[in-house]
């Protein structure tokens, strides 16, 4: 049952694929809603997705064409994203804080003629031939029952999916846009199919992802998620568990009990946080057990032994299993971070209470094909080593280049910016700075234009700086280190939305983000967490000073792209009158 590794590199589309799945596994849940509101089967799947494509064949969809889809993480994205690509047709995500300015640059690259949205994202949306409205029929638009019941009897579903061939797009993918306008990473059926077979190399994730349970909760405009919540389950059966607010994963866990799970760096944060709390909260003999137990992990994961495997088992068995369980994370044979780097102690706290947390690296442009540490030798602070068939080596400059069958067919609409990534030797120019060791773990030192060189000429990278401040304490939520060409390093800080409002109830205080920026109590926590970062950090890495903003930043918005990455030119610009601040000497 299901598509091998060697065979999925080989095959046609991922149709095909589905078309498999449908006839292997109809009867395993394919999509479903928390509180199982909605409950598909994968024949129940394929049905629809039928329907759907001679619905957007009714309406003009035909191979090449590009499809817009603004959603929240709802079953509907994957009826209508795989309807799609069986017509030939090119589906792409937006991310939901896209402003209407931005979501017209995107239609105009994509050329798509139709978007498929919710009701309130409908005034965002223009330029459009057509549009679908998954949650309502307002006037002016097409319901979801009316597309499912446009199609035509004449329409022949399996002719279009069996024309659908290895080197169709099979979607655009927008970068974030961090240094200038989203550019659309075009990807092909070849590309997520081989980058797909090569992870299924690794048997670990093989046994992961074969019917298994898997959470979709990060936006679908970001390739990670398509890959990991929505691409893979295709492949293996797996039971996607559609989550509409990502606000609300962490309750869901414990219900599902995912066997794959994907965090961002700040996710496992939150979680480490949890866990410390469900530990402090045990009393008298419990406590006793628990503190020994947490010892007893970090001393194995970094004295590793044969005495300390043995004890670190029964520390599992006596609290650490409960504690993972109390999480709901107690199934999960793969945890991966991605998207940016993490804190090294919080990689180690995690691998101390049983969650090995497999730190990745990636880009759309690969189609999620780079590097990865094996769940069983995993070196905390790399990234791990390379995928099947990827190849890596580094530029003179330390820039990490990869080659892949993987990579992209380019930059749509773009011939000049895809030959500055890719050059005439079909290297993937990344703009990471790198290091590879004699084993071949990769660790990624900063992005090459990210660099912090300070006054005295020592190079520093501020996202190791950033993560030894968010991961010291949970108060912190975004941090920017200040240092280029500057004597010494200074912070911006927000707090933590959850984290500050506990603070606030805790303390009495208001939880406005205004007022608790200028409170005392909270500067004085926030400082102890600087003091224990600073800890972490070389002497030139260490932060001075800081001041906490007044805002909580949010996805999308000035100071971070969609991804949670830190527009850093912006933040700049925006808060120069507060980083002179901190510079200013004090009398």
């Amino acid at each position: 049952m299901g598509v091998g590794a060697a065979e999925l590199r080989e095959i046609s589309s991922l149709c095909h694929v589905f078309q498999r799945t449908v006839a292997e596994s109809g009867d395993v849940v394919a999509l479903r809603t928390p509180d199982d509101a909605v409950s598909l089967t994968w024949r129940q799947y394929g049905e629809r997705v039928r329907r759907l494509a001679a619905g957007l064949h009714a309406l003009g969809v035909r191979r090449g064409d590009t499809v817009a889809l603004m959603l929240t993480n709802r079953p509907e994205f994957h009826l209508v994203d795989v309807a799609a690509i069986h017509l030939g047709a090119i589906p792409f995500s937006i991310y939901n804080t896209s402003s209407a300015e931005q979501i017209e640059y995107l239609f105009a690259n994509a050329g798509n003629r139709i978007v498929v949205c919710e009701e309130r994202f409908l005034p965002l949306v223009r330029d459009v031939d057509r549009v679908v409205c998954v949650d309502g029929a307002p006037e002016g638009a097409i319901s979801f029952a009316e597309l499912e019941n446009a199609g035509s009897p004449e329409f022949d579903f399996d002719a279009a999916w069996q024309a659908v061939g290895p080197d169709d797009v099979l979607t655009l993918i927008y970068t974030s846009g961090t240094t200038g306008p989203p550019k659309g990473v075009e990807l092909t059926h070849r590309n997520l199919t081989y980058s797909m077979g090569a992870a299924l190399e690794s048997p670990d994730i093989a046994d992961a992802v074969h019917k298994g349970r898997v959470l979709s909760f990060l936006p679908d405009a970001h390739l990670a998620n398509r890959y990991f919540a929505h691409y893979f389950p295709i492949v293996s059966a797996a039971t996607v568990t559609c989550v509409a607010d990502p606000k609300a994963v962490v309750a869901t866990l414990p219900a599902v009990r995912p066997t794959v799970f994907l965090g961002v760096p700040m996710l496992w944060y939150k979680i480490k946080a949890g866990i410390e709390q469900a530990l402090a909260a045990q009393t008298g003999l419990r406590r006793t057990i628990a503190d020994w137990a947490l010892a007893v992990g970090l001393s194995t994961v970094h004295s590793p032994g044969k005495g300390s495997r043995w004890r670190h088992r029964l520390a599992r068995r006596l609290v650490l299993d409960k504690v993972l369980a109390g999480v709901g994370l107690d199934a999960c044979v793969i945890p991966i971070s991605g998207a940016a780097p993490i804190a090294v102690d919080t990689l180690d706290f995690l691998m101390a209470v049983g969650l090995p947390i497999c730190e990745g690296w990636a880009m759309s442009e690969t189609s999620v094909h780079g590097t990865i540490n094996p769940r069983h030798a995993i070196r905390p602070g790399t990234v791990g080593v390379a995928q099947y068939g990827a190849e890596l080596r580094l530029a003179g400059d330390g820039e990490l280049l990869m080659r892949s069958p993987a990579l992209m067919r380019g930059y749509r609409n773009d011939p000049e910016r895809t030959a500055e990534a890719i050059d005439a030797d079909g290297w993937l120019h990344t703009g990471d700075i790198a290091t590879i060791d004699e084993d071949g773990y990769v660790s990624i030192v900063d992005r090459k234009k990210e660099l912090i060189i300070n006054a005295a000429g020592k190079n520093m990278s501020p996202s190791n700086i950033e993560n030894a401040l968010k991961s010291a304490g949970a108060l912190i939520g975004s941090a920017v280190a200040i240092g280029d060409r500057r004597p010494c390093v200074v912070a911006l800080i927000t707090l933590d939305p959850d984290a500050a409002a506990a603070f606030a109830e805790r303390h009495g205080l208001p939880a406005d983000p205004a007022a608790l920026a200028g409170n005392a109590i909270v500067r004085q926590e926030v400082a102890a967490v600087v003091e224990r970062a600073n800890g972490r950090l070389s002497r030139v890495e260490q932060v001075k000073d800081f001041t906490i903003l007044p805002v909580c930043w949010e996805p999308g918005g000035v100071e971070l792209t969609p991804t949670m990455k830190l527009k850093r030119a912006a933040i700049a610009e925006a808060y120069a009158t507060e980083i002179a601040a901190l510079y200013r000497p004090r009398g």
